[in-house]
């Protein structure tokens, strides 16, 4: 039983680290653009291209789909607009001190593959680990709170914040919703809310690591690098949320389409 558990938590790793594949690459790829420099290409656009390059490579050896890419790009730009609307010097949550030419108001073209990293990760691992979810709630439901999350990411700085709120309607709504994964033969469950409470926490070592090497700066880390606050956590749960609602729509669309 043991050696059967042991080998089931293996092939997660495995398979975890696999949908992790453009996530980790692009972790890689801040880490070795702060120690290399290329004469004539700033930072921040050779980490724009060589994204680029990966989402082709993988693509051609079919590790993406077609739909998979759409979806990447999708998360691309709606990462793209909220770090246009936070690092505005009227809001100024961060920066990006660094020059380049590949940059739209000051934003670099990069930064939306940190979300599309997460977008890469969900559509991967609903492949990988054959994900299915029991118990799920209308779409429609799901849809409402996806919009009004993306929303309070540009009105809390003028109104209320209502991530807490926001955070007690998705225990609430996805109170009885289970994701269930198969690494290898037997197939595992847990609360939905807790996996988005592990990926959340994951995003934000990643972060830590992006910050750490200079990829983007918070206003308490210009002088000197500190741990991003926890606070943070909650911002990157909700970012979940909206990630994992649209891919799970995504695929709700193509399974009714396809007849399954």
């Amino acid at each position: 039983m043991f050696v059967a558990y042991l080998k089931d938590f293996i092939a997660f790793t495995l398979k975890q680290a696999q949908s992790a594949s453009f996530a980790g690459l692009f972790l890689f790829l801040i880490f070795a653009s702060s120690h290399i420099t290329i004469t004539g290409l700033y930072r921040y656009d050779f980490l724009f291209l060589t994204a680029v390059l990966i989402q082709l490579v993988m693509l051609l050896l079919k590790l993406e789909t077609v739909d998979e890419v759409k979806t990447i790009l999708l998360f691309h730009i709606i990462g793209l607009v909220l770090e246009i609307y936070k690092t505005n010097p009227a809001i100024g949550s961060w920066s990006y001190p660094e020059p380049g030419y590949l940059k739209i108001f000051d934003v670099p073209l990069y930064s939306g593959f940190m979300y599309a990293s997460i977008g890469s990760y969900m559509a991967q691992s609903w492949k990988i680990m054959s994900l299915k979810l029991t118990g799920y709630p209308k779409y429609l439901y799901s849809i409402i709170l996806c919009s009004l999350i993306y929303l309070n990411f540009f009105t809390n700085h003028f109104i209320y914040d209502f991530r807490l709120f926001l955070i007690l309607a998705i225990f609430i709504l996805y109170f009885k919703t289970w994701v269930e994964f198969t690494p290898r033969l037997k197939t595992y469950r847990m609360p939905l809310s807790v996996g988005f409470i592990l990926i959340a926490f994951f995003v934000w070592v990643a972060e830590n690591i992006g910050t750490y090497y200079g990829a983007w700066q918070y206003p308490s880390q210009i002088h000197v690098w500190e741990i991003v606050s926890f606070h943070k956590i909650t911002s990157w749960f909700l970012m979940v949320i909206i990630s994992f609602i649209i891919v799970a729509y995504l695929k709700h669309i193509k399974a009714a389409q396809s007849g399954k």
